[in-house]
């Protein structure tokens, strides 16, 4: 399997749709999903491209965007749970809300590394095989500019008020949930929902210290 690190490197470089969203004022709840991340998906773009400071890789602002105008828009409570796997029915609502907030700073500062990486390049929709009644849709997309094309795929659901939330993606054929659900179940095993907020806790101690 391949490593979250190697996963995230891909991450990092293929963004382009990391614009997964825009303000929640803007979702439409009959907007079709994949319509959905192609407009939020140039609306990103857009911005970062007409910010000098953004395009310089002023990761603060660029980590700020990302916490205001992505975060909202992930059903991050499931992406949590899924990433920890059954230990989080074991954990405490204490441990719980520790662990969503270490895992979104780690997840942010994500984003914003990717950010930095966006340059010229356009996002490509493939052919969208899901229909208005499905709850949860695969969305496919290739991010072009220079060199070979890059796999980014998410998986949505439709939530109760109508709007598409990403809960999953997919870069070069790695799952993020998937590599992630490893690495924490090697903390976990190691010494519980505990060591793993530790390890969590660290490693964005250690993110902070060499921005």
């Amino acid at each position: 399997m391949k490593t979250l690190h190697s996963a995230t490197r891909r991450f990092v470089l293929a963004l382009g749709a990391a614009a997964l969203l825009a303000p929640a004022w803007s979702l439409a709840a009959d907007e079709t999903p994949d319509g959905m991340v192609q407009r939020l998906s140039t609306e990103l773009l857009d911005t970062i491209k007409g910010d000098a400071g953004l395009q310089g890789g002023d990761l603060p602002r660029l980590m700020q965007l990302v916490d205001s105008r992505i975060m909202p828009h992930v059903n991050f409570t499931r992406m949590t749970a899924s990433a920890t796997g059954p230990a989080w029915r074991k954990a405490s609502a204490d441990q719980r809300q520790q662990l969503q907030q270490e895992f979104k700073t780690l997840l942010v500062r994500t984003y914003a590394g990717a950010l930095k990486q966006v340059g010229d390049k356009r996002i490509d929709m493939l052919p969208f095989r899901g229909n208005a009644a499905d709850k949860e849709v695969l969305v496919r997309t290739l991010i072009r500019g220079k060199g070979e094309p890059i796999q980014l795929d998410y998986r949505l659901e439709r939530a109760d008020d109508g709007a598409w939330r990403i809960y999953d993606m997919n870069v070069l054929g790695v799952w993020l949930v998937g590599n992630y659900k490893t690495q924490f179940k090697q903390q976990i095993d190691k010494g519980g929902i505990d060591a793993l907020i530790q390890s969590l806790v660290e490693r964005n101690r250690s993110n902070a210290a060499a921005q």
